[in-house]
């Protein structure tokens, strides 16, 4: 029996140093709704955010098309790279991703933020056997979980995504048989 989990990287949010109420951008509010004509055919189960304002929207037109419930998963919220502002964002991720184990003060390592994803993911791999779900996120805390499957999934594939992405990723059990974009 295969589960297909489709992740979605949520689009492109404005700035604010308050994490959990960023919202999308214009341009992001027009690529969410690109986000939902393309899952809309996929005949979703369920599906999950991240309680980010950005993920959620990223995923509202979706829920709304489909008559799907959005659930709320603290596990699948971004993981936190530092207790403060980074001088320079792209090298500190760059440096949690060298050292798993590395963690900047009041941040969480690629360890704590795989786990604690990881572990949501697989309790709902169990539940939801052989459904299809949508899980909206962000890049960094997608690629750890896809990561914890493959880890071909690393530093230089986060780098590459857009905002949005979604790849399919499907799984017998805990296993993930294939990973492949959806997004174009």
């Amino acid at each position: 029996m295969y589960t297909s989990i489709y992740f979605v990287r949520h689009a492109h949010s404005i700035y604010t140093p308050e994490e959990r109420e960023r919202p999308l951008s214009v341009e992001g509010t027009i690529m969410a709704k690109k986000v939902a004509d393309r899952l809309e055919q996929e005949e979703i189960d369920r599906i999950f955010s991240s309680p980010y304002r950005r993920a959620v929207q990223t995923i509202e037109d979706l829920g709304t098309r489909t008559g799907k419930e959005i659930m709320i998963e603290e596990d699948f919220k971004e993981r936190k790279l530092a207790g403060k502002p980074v001088e320079n964002f792209q090298d500190a991720v760059k440096k949690v991703w060298i050292n798993e184990h590395f963690r900047w003060a009041g941040g969480e390592s690629n360890v704590q933020a795989k786990k604690r994803g990881t572990k949501r993911l697989e309790s709902l791999l169990e539940k939801f056997k052989g459904e299809k779900l949508v899980i909206s996120t962000h890049g960094n805390l997608m690629v750890l979980m896809m990561n914890d499957f493959n880890p071909a999934f690393d530093y230089y594939f986060w780098e590459q995504l857009s905002m949005p992405d979604i790849y399919l990723c499907t799984f017998q059990g805990r296993e993930m048989l294939s990973a492949r974009r959806l997004w174009e």
